[in-house]
């Protein structure tokens, strides 16, 4: 706003000695003189307009910007932090995607985008070397091949990387804006928005993964090591509403380890919790790095796919099948493996969601089990 003001105060100074001048100009103009002086006002008031015009969206901008950064410390959920990050990195000029990479000590890195299709999300443009281990910032052109060229008007053309480097010195992540426009390069002074993004970044990450370890610790089944059911029904709620706000896929799929109960009653509850240890291992094996995979009850397991459809799930059952069923348990041998899954739509909540794929778990159970059954829209079935 300090900005807006003072080209409003020039403005109206500008004006008031050009009123001046006309006024006490001696002898009176002549008429060539007066439109001479008409017009050189006028030229005058129309870059004043453009001045003021400009002045009002950059301070604009500004402002969105300085809300949203504000709002990072705000937040020490890891996913929304991600979120407001990659908001905050889409209001910056000259970008038309972004991403954030946070490395996981052990595991597959967490990857958030903005921006991008489904197919660029599941695997996102990358720099040709580490970012972290440089410890700067990279700008990336990319360059395709002839066989896709007619589609390289849509492509992801180019990139700006920043390494996001703890207060510790230890390296977090990256973050990367990308544009699209061929030819384009980004001005200095929009790289050094990315840069100072990232920078004013790093204590809300910082916090935030030290919360996220925190509840990971509450929020993990002892026996499987996967999530438990707390952490399940509140992931799916996030994930429901990223899903409608960002119009993403999202599919849901419910295992259920068939006759368990007897297994349980013929070779007693504790050999009963190493298959399902073993089970949830395979299972866990079998997931890609987005899913989210979860212990819901007993022998009852859920993995949430995020940018995913039923297709997807679909093969995901056919991966944890496998695995289970073809590859017999050193304790129980051949284990049946029945699962329902959906598709989130329009009018779906979180808890809609989750009823529709568990009574398709339930018609395949009443099928025979040992197989996968699809929701259909939002109360129908399709057997798979």
């Amino acid at each position: 706003m300090t900005t807006v003001v003072t080209v409003v105060v020039v403005l109206a100074v500008v004006l008031g000695a050009l009123f001046v001048t006309l006024r006490l100009r001696r002898p009176a103009p002549s008429g060539d003189r007066l439109a001479t002086a008409v017009d050189d006002m006028r030229v005058r008031m129309d870059e004043l307009a453009r001045d003021l015009s400009e002045a009002l969206d950059r301070a604009d901008r500004e402002s969105r910007h300085g809300r949203l950064l504000s709002e990072l410390g705000s937040s020490i959920d890891l996913e929304e932090l991600l979120d407001r990050l990659l908001d905050a990195a889409l209001q910056l000029p000259g970008f038309d995607a972004a991403m954030v990479a946070l490395e996981e000590q052990g595991e597959p890195p967490i990857v958030s985008t903005r921006g991008m299709s489904t197919a660029e999300a599941t695997r996102p443009p990358t720099s040709p070397a580490s970012v972290g281990g440089a410890g700067g910032t990279l700008t990336v052109n990319y360059r395709y091949g002839p066989e896709n060229g007619a589609r390289n008007g849509d492509r992801i053309q180019g990139g700006v990387f920043v390494a996001l480097t703890g207060r510790d010195g230890s390296q977090l992540g990256s973050v990367a804006l990308f544009w699209r426009r061929n030819g384009h390069e980004p001005l200095p002074e929009h790289v050094a928005a990315v840069e100072q993004l990232a920078q004013d970044s790093i204590p809300a990450i910082e916090n935030a993964r030290r919360y996220r370890e925190a509840r990971q610790l509450a929020e993990t089944d002892a026996l499987t090591r996967l999530f438990n059911q707390r952490f399940f029904h509140e992931t799916l709620h996030r994930e429901v509403l990223r899903a409608h706000r960002y119009s993403r896929s999202l599919a849901l799929i419910i295992f259920d380890l068939d006759d368990f109960k007897s297994i349980n009653d013929r070779i007693g509850h504790l050999a009963g919790d190493d298959v399902l240890g073993q089970a949830a291992e395979r299972l866990r094996d079998a997931i890609r790095s987005v899913d989210i995979a979860c212990r819901i009850g007993g022998d009852e397991f859920a993995v949430i796919l995020p940018e995913s459809e039923t297709s997807d799930a679909r093969q995901l059952y056919d991966r944890i099948h496998k695995a289970i069923t073809i590859n017999a348990l050193p304790s129980e041998g051949r284990l049946r493996l029945s699962a329902g899954a959906a598709q989130v739509q329009p009018e779906d909540t979180a808890a809609s969601l989750f009823e529709r794929a568990d009574a398709a778990l339930y018609r395949a159970k009443a099928n025979g089990k040992d197989r996968l059954e699809i929701a259909n829209g939002t109360d129908g079935f399709s057997r798979s």
